[in-house]
């Protein structure tokens, strides 16, 4: 489904990635992992449109996007959750999500969509007349995941979303990641310096070492490599 080839990119004359590779299908989990720095959210910014690169190409569902806007990038199947959420604060719950669905036109579905998010997220639902900086850190993630739904995307990006949560909580949102992937039809690429829990529940992982890449390979294999376990997990 998307396929990033030879990827560099530069910020002024400094490379944040060089000669980068990744693939992710459909329908699975694949997680990039790193210490900060490393390039994981520069990824995903030249993945949406906000980065362009120096070099290299990337492919969405066969059609090049290394060169396209971010609205035509969402209007493709591509939704980004950002770091830290980046919700508007003093606006309601349903108008969060609403903005979500900014680019859509298509009521019927938006209004499908919209009870398949109260589905998975039932807290969204009771509290959707709520100022969205009223909520608690794991609802405001939900309903970053919600807003990003409402774009109906195809594939989803996922940056850090258990930075900053209690661990109870970090662990209920990789599982809700991991039920999104398979009721919601979309492929997930999947940010996070919590290597442990991202590859708990990815199918391929890679590791990102200053802005290039260190490893490739099944998520369970990673897990069991002596050079991710002491970098990575702590073990």
């Amino acid at each position: 489904m998307l396929e990033i080839k030879q990827l560099e990119v530069k910020y002024d004359l400094i490379s944040a990635l060089r000669e980068v590779s990744v693939s992710a299908s459909e329908n699975t989990i694949t997680t990039i992992v790193g210490s900060n720095g490393a390039g994981k959210t520069t990824l995903l910014k030249t993945i949406s449109g906000l980065l362009r690169p120096a070099s290299g190409e990337i492919r969405f569902l066969g059609n090049r996007i290394d060169n396209a806007s971010p609205s035509k990038i969402v209007k493709m199947g591509i939704s980004q959750v950002p770091e830290g959420r980046e919700l508007f604060p003093r606006i309601s719950v349903y108008d969060n999500l609403m903005v979500g669905a900014y680019l859509r036109s298509d009521k019927k579905g938006i209004n499908r969509d919209l009870d398949r998010i109260y589905h998975h997220f039932p807290i969204l639902k009771d509290r959707r007349r709520q100022l969205a900086r009223n909520l608690s850190g794991g609802e405001q993630q939900m309903l970053a995941f919600g807003r990003a739904l409402m774009s109906g995307p195809k594939m989803l990006l996922l940056d850090e979303p258990s930075i900053g949560l209690a661990p109870v909580i970090e662990q209920k949102i990789m599982e809700t990641i991991s039920t999104l992937t398979q009721e919601e039809d979309v492929g997930v690429v999947l940010v996070e310096q919590n290597a442990a829990l991202a590859l708990s529940i990815a199918s391929y992982g890679y590791v990102l070492e200053q802005g290039s890449l260190a490893l490739k390979g099944p998520a369970e294999d990673l897990i069991k490599d002596d050079s991710v376990r002491a970098a990575y997990l702590g073990l």
